[in-house]
C-alpha cells in the first residue's frame, strides 16, 4: 500500500493481493485518523459481503470469487473503545454485468485499489443499540 497526503485526504494505492479491510485499519491506526469518509474503486478477485438480519441480530454473509470490478466503495472512520471502527460497503460488478454488494468484511485486491480517505475535524464513537444490536454512532452530547 501506498499513500500521500493532500489536505484533508489521504489518497491510497492497494496492489495486487492486499486486503482492502486489514491495509486500512493499519493505516488509520498508524495516521491516528479518528473520523474520516472513504470511497474507492478498483478490482478484486475474492470478497467477502454481508447483509445484516435485524430479527436475528445477525450478518448473513456470502464469498464472492473470480474477477470483479469495485465500481463502488463506500464508508466511513469512527472509533470504538479505543480502536478503529470501519463500515465500508461495496458493489461489486460480475464478469456477467451483473453487481453484487453489501457490507463489506473483506475484499482481496486483484488489479489495484483506488482509495480517498478524507479525515474531518472531531470524534464520533460507537455504541451498542439494544434496539437491533447494530453498533452505532455515538455522539459527545448522548
Amino acid at each position: 500500500m501506498f499513500s500521500e497526503k493532500f489536505g484533508d485526504t489521504y489518497v491510497l494505492r492497494l496492489d495486487r493481493g492486499e486486503e482492502v479491510m486489514g491495509c486500512l485499519k493499519t493505516f488509520c491506526t498508524q495516521e491516528g485518523i479518528e473520523l474520516a469518509e472513504v470511497s474507492g474503486i478498483g478490482a478484486c478477485d475474492l470478497a467477502e459481503v454481508g447483509l445484516y438480519d435485524v430479527g436475528e441480530r445477525k450478518f448473513q454473509s456470502t464469498l464472492l470469487e473470480g474477477e470483479m470490478e469495485i465500481p463502488s466503495l463506500l464508508g466511513n472512520v469512527t472509533r470504538m473503545e479505543g480502536e478503529v471502527y470501519l463500515h465500508l460497503h461495496i458493489t461489486l460488478g460480475l464478469k456477467d454485468t451483473t453487481a453484487r454488494g453489501g457490507h463489506l468484511k473483506m475484499c482481496r485486491i486483484s488489479g489495484t485499489c483506488e482509495l480517498f480517505v478524507r479525515c474531518l475535524p472531531g470524534h464520533v464513537g460507537r455504541k451498542p443499540d439494544p434496539a437491533t444490536g447494530l453498533n452505532v454512532f455515538s455522539f459527545q452530547g448522548e
